[in-house]
């Protein structure tokens, strides 16, 4: 699990708890989205098991958009900036050799 002191750790360990339960919810689709970048950093990230009928960012952008309307589109940004974040932040701590 990403560890609590990570910059959105509490989205992604949802997301990766979702992935692991086969449910494509809107925090399994940003751990999705960082995927290849959390996977080198992070060994416990899942794959998720059926085919995708889209790309992730553009499903979880559709999710939010059904939840949120005219916001969907800043709440997506924030959203992949708390990644962007988590990603920075471990790859910091890996090469520290911390991770």
């Amino acid at each position: 699990m990403i560890p609590d002191y990570i910059p959105g750790h509490e989205f992604l360990n949802k997301g990766i708890d979702d992935l692991k339960a086969n449910e494509l919810t809107e925090e399994a689709l940003l751990v999705l989205i960082g995927a290849p970048n959390l996977r080198a950093l992070v060994h416990e990230i899942p794959f998720y098991s059926n085919p995708l009928e889209d790309s992730p960012e553009h499903l979880l952008y559709a999710k939010l958009e059904v939840r949120l309307g005219r916001s969907a589109h800043s709440a997506y940004n924030a959203l992949v900036r708390r990644l962007v974040s988590a990603e920075h932040a471990l790859q910091s701590l890996k090469s520290r050799g911390a991770v």
